[in-house]
């Protein structure tokens, strides 16, 4: 998994509320048996006037060109700034996938669905839940300023605007650990790799049979 550390990027508004994850990553695209390849049909039937299938090619599609993420002010986003109950509906964890895998390396929103916020802190994407003030004056100065840019400074845990003030935001600690660290649920196992090849090796002195197979 992707370290996150600090990260500068152009943000992206998303003037919706309750976006579900079906939204964020329409059904018929699960069913893949990867975990990669999700970013192109990222809000796909927003993004989009044609239906979308898995398998299409997104050059041979028709983009909708007042949806946000087509808009060329926007291109290269890498900051999400979304409204209450964002991720809400079913928790599939190809949403936070297709949403790291367009591009994306933090969600600023005034609420989450609970399922979402912790597959997202699992795909290294940073949801981070700001007041609701707060969120309405980006979507302003968002909309004022093409290009604007957001540093979310994980280690010190604040947003950096572009004129240096500064929004806290909490995080819960081992979450910001395994973030800082590039650790999914696998790496954090893998820490102990030495000592789970130790008990291997020890467990199998000591029972032999089990490295056996049976036949048949």
């Amino acid at each position: 998994m992707q370290a996150f550390t600090l990260h500068t990027g152009v943000v992206a508004p998303m003037n919706r509320e309750n976006v579900d994850t079906d939204a964020i990553i329409p059904k018929q695209f699960l069913k893949s048996i990867q975990r990669t390849g999700f970013g192109p049909n990222l809000f796909d039937e927003w993004r989009y006037l044609d239906p979308g299938e898995p398998g299409q090619d997104p050059a041979s599609r028709q983009p909708n060109p007042d949806f946000v993420l087509n808009q060329p002010r926007y291109q290269g986003a890498s900051v999400l700034l979304a409204r209450r109950n964002f991720g809400c509906g079913s928790s599939r964890e190809h949403a936070p996938w297709a949403l790291d895998q367009y591009g994306f390396r933090a969600i600023l929103a005034p609420s989450f669905a609970d399922i979402f916020f912790t597959n997202c802190f699992k795909s290294g994407l940073l949801p981070i839940v700001l007041p609701e003030s707060a969120i309405a004056q980006l979507f302003d100065e968002v909309a004022a300023f093409p290009g604007y840019r957001l540093t979310i400074d994980l280690p010190r845990q604040v947003v950096v605007k572009p004129d240096g003030a500064e929004i806290p935001f909490d995080v819960q600690p081992f979450r910001k650990y395994c973030l800082v660290n590039g650790f999914d649920d696998i790496g954090l196992t893998l820490r102990h790799a030495d000592k789970i090849r130790g008990f291997e090796a020890e467990r199998l002195a000591k029972m032999p049979w089990l490295a056996n197979r049976l036949v048949g």
